[in-house]
């Protein structure tokens, strides 16, 4: 198999990865609060990246100057993203979660537009982001009620993580694009303060009765953690290093779809034509961000030949 190949292989199992994470986190959800399931999560993942920067020599103490950029990423990309997340697949289907996690790039875009000034909203974007809410308002559906409403909670819950993170992308372009540390010491700074903060301020009481399910414990510590979280993150840094950023920015059209199809056929979940049409509507959005994205890195390479 090619090298191409191989980064190609690389970029449909991070989608698909991440499309089975809200399953493994509705099973945990049965049986422990969703500072548990962070708690858990972090510590998992917090192996493979933390073996994987050793590996490569790049956690310096010199990084540590930068430790209040750190404890920022650690809340709004750690700590809010993954407790909103679980919190959120706890009050909705598996796949709904999975699905509105799709407008994540949206909120990236906004934030990115009204926080930075240098970035300019053009036509495309604004049609992206315009049609990838719309795509969260079918799926939300606020006007339904009875027993084919969602739990509006739930929503707000996934709205809120898409946002946190997405500020995240910001505030990493504004303090720490320009410094020298690699994508896998950052994480790593990021995951061990996440585990500070969930172990000082959660209620880890009762955590130990994710065991009464092996299932659910194995889709947490393996799933959602190991492969979920550290091996994705890995993942990652190989797609943004040898297919470039726009390429792997493209990754999120699939957990979206990956979610739903797990929620359908594996979990027997409820999933309406609306839901489905939802999240075609938010990936038309995304489309819509990274089409310019494209038009403007093909421009560039032109200018550099």
């Amino acid at each position: 198999m090619r090298n191409w190949d191989l980064y190609y292989l690389a970029y449909l199992s991070l989608g698909i990865i991440w499309g089975t994470n809200f399953l493994f986190m509705k099973w945990a959800a049965v049986l422990i609060n969703p500072e548990q399931i962070v708690f858990l999560r972090v510590l998992s993942g917090f192996i493979p990246v933390v073996g994987y920067a050793l590996m490569k020599k790049q956690l310096k103490l010199k990084h540590f100057k930068h430790a209040h950029h750190f404890l920022v990423m650690s809340i709004l990309a750690t700590v809010i993203y993954f407790y909103c997340f679980a919190k959120g697949t706890a009050l909705l289907n598996s796949g709904i979660a999975g699905a509105l996690s799709g407008s994540i790039p949206l909120f990236s875009t906004l934030i990115t537009f009204l926080l930075l000034k240098e970035e300019k909203l053009s036509k495309w974007k604004i049609a992206g982001v315009f049609a990838g809410f719309i795509g969260v308002l079918l799926i939300a559906k606020p006007w339904v009620n009875g027993e084919a409403s969602l739990n509006l909670s739930g929503v707000l819950y996934m709205t809120i993580g898409s946002l946190s993170v997405g500020i995240s992308f910001v505030y990493a372009k504004r303090f720490l694009s320009h410094i020298n540390i690699s994508p896998a010491a950052l994480t790593s700074y990021q995951m061990i303060l996440a585990l500070v903060i969930v172990g000082l301020f959660g209620d880890l009481k009762g955590i130990g009765d994710i065991q009464t399910d092996l299932g659910a414990l194995l889709g947490v510590i393996i799933g959602l953690g190991i492969v979920g979280t550290g091996i994705a993150y890995i993942l990652y840094y190989v797609i943004v290093n040898r297919l470039g950023a726009v390429v792997a920015s493209t990754v999120t059209y699939i957990p979206p779809v990956v979610a739903l199809f797990i929620g359908l056929f594996l979990a027997n979940e409820v999933i309406l034509l609306s839901d489905w049409g939802g999240m075609v509507v938010i990936l038309i959005g995304v489309y819509l961000l990274n089409k310019k994205s494209k038009n403007r890195t093909n421009k560039i390479v032109e200018i550099k030949r």
